[in-house]
């Protein structure tokens, strides 16, 4: 019900600051384990693959549980699903702290990506649902920007909390915040924001400006002579939005998002996972030192994914592509840039920095992409879909890198690894079309 008043609202702005909120602690639950990881394997005396495996049955659980998801939220709505699948992260995430085996541990990981699936899906349709698409990667990248903010805050946190207390108290301790959050979404976001009595008719004009009757055949991008050459190159064509889900399926665009997004997460959760272990083992940091240095790849992450989502939506137009390609080509760069980086801790820094820096100018636009190629009724498909294949990544790229860790004893053959996705991600992101 809206507000009966004719005065401007804002509302949509207090939606996205509640999803960072929300992505913030989803972040901070499954990427605890990569500062937790030493203490684990010195624990229970297993091998890296071992230990990237209990990192990556998060992304099974993760991937399986996105497009079932998608289709419910389709049909029934995004609010309480989004609720319950707080809460379920949460709860374990308090589990993770009482396994007494490696098996419990995975079993664990593979709960807690279930249960984690659906809320990407939910923020990212809520972005949606919420704003004009004038404003949507830059509500997209504050929503990704959550993704950096967390391990900013969780390699020093959990260190600390494992050297006082023990490894488990770091669960125990991040379950909190999630069951406090849950409550607050249910009681604050409404799937759509007619639906919502914070949000007034003004504010409501704004939101829907580009989806009244008539206006099926939307504009995404702002076209103008000083886009000509850019807009040859990134293949822009006037697409119809996919309104059927069977059709989502056989898009080439969306299954080309699908298999760069993989790509590129592969880099990212790789990074997340063995980072604090890189540091530890080969460059020989303390614990203690190595919870602050880990944090720069997320520093350099937050300001790209928030600059990324502006560049996109202000200067480039709303087009996706250009900041995408930027990010595949740059991150294979700063891969080949760490196979030969020195050992002192200023350049590491710097290092890290501009990897996470790189890697996320375009992490918005590969969600906001498909907000382009799918309508508002079929996004939410649309968004599991790519959110699968980024997140199959993530299963694979943690055991990937420990089978060759084990293999070869150097962090080069993990770099060289990652530097390869970057490559093809690069490729797959040439292949697809720029929706005008």
């Amino acid at each position: 019900m809206l507000l009966a008043s004719d005065r401007k609202t804002h509302y949509r702005f207090i939606v996205l600051a509640l999803i960072f909120i929300v992505y913030a602690v989803n972040y901070a639950d499954r990427t605890n384990i990569g500062a937790v990881l030493p203490f684990i394997i010195e624990e229970f005396q297993i091998n890296n693959f071992e230990a990237g495996a209990i990192a990556s049955m998060f992304f099974l659980g993760y991937a399986i549980s996105q497009i079932p998801a998608g289709f419910f939220m389709a049909k029934k709505g995004i609010r309480g699903m989004v609720a319950l699948s707080i809460f379920g992260f949460s709860f374990f995430t308090w589990l993770m702290g009482t396994a007494s085996s490696v098996v419990g541990l995975k079993w664990i990981r593979l709960g807690l990506g279930l249960s984690e699936g659906p809320c990407p899906v939910g923020l990212a349709s809520t972005i949606n649902n919420w704003f004009p698409a004038k404003e949507k990667a830059t509500a997209t990248g504050v929503f990704i920007a959550a993704t950096m903010f967390a391990p900013i805050i969780v390699p020093p946190l959990a260190v600390w909390i494992a050297l006082e207390y023990g490894w488990r108290w770091v669960f125990f301790s991040f379950a909190i915040p999630g069951m406090v959050v849950a409550v607050a979404w249910y009681l604050l976001v409404k799937s759509k924001p007619e639906e919502s009595r914070f949000v007034a008719q003004s504010e409501l004009d704004i939101i829907q400006a580009d989806r009244q009757p008539g206006r099926q055949a939307r504009k995404n991008l702002v076209m103008h002579p000083k886009f000509a050459l850019l807009d040859r190159i990134i293949r822009v064509k006037k697409l119809e939005p996919i309104s059927r889900a069977k059709d989502l399926f056989k898009s080439k665009n969306i299954i080309g998002d699908f298999l760069a997004y993989f790509m590129m997460v592969s880099v990212l959760y790789g990074l997340l996972t063995w980072i604090p272990l890189y540091l530890v083992q080969e460059k020989g940091f303390t614990f203690l030192n190595m919870g602050f240095v880990a944090t720069m790849p997320c520093l350099g992450g937050l300001i790209g994914a928030i600059g990324g989502g502006y560049i996109s939506d202000k200067l480039l137009g709303k087009r996706r592509k250009p900041t995408m390609m930027f990010t595949a080509m740059t991150t294979v760069i700063m891969m080949l840039v760490m196979l030969n980086i020195s050992g002192d801790t200023v350049t590491i820094c710097l290092g890290l920095f501009f990897v996470g820096l790189c890697l996320n100018i375009g992490w918005p636009a590969f969600t906001a992409y498909g907000m382009a190629v799918a309508d508002s009724k079929t996004y939410p498909i649309a968004a599991s879909i790519i959110n699968s294949g980024g997140n199959l990544g993530g299963f694979v790229s943690p055991m990937v890198a420990g089978f060759l860790l084990d293999k070869t004893g150097s962090f080069n053959a993990v770099f060289t690894y990652f530097g390869i996705c970057a490559a093809a991600g690069l490729v797959l992101i040439c292949l697809l079309d720029e929706p005008e």
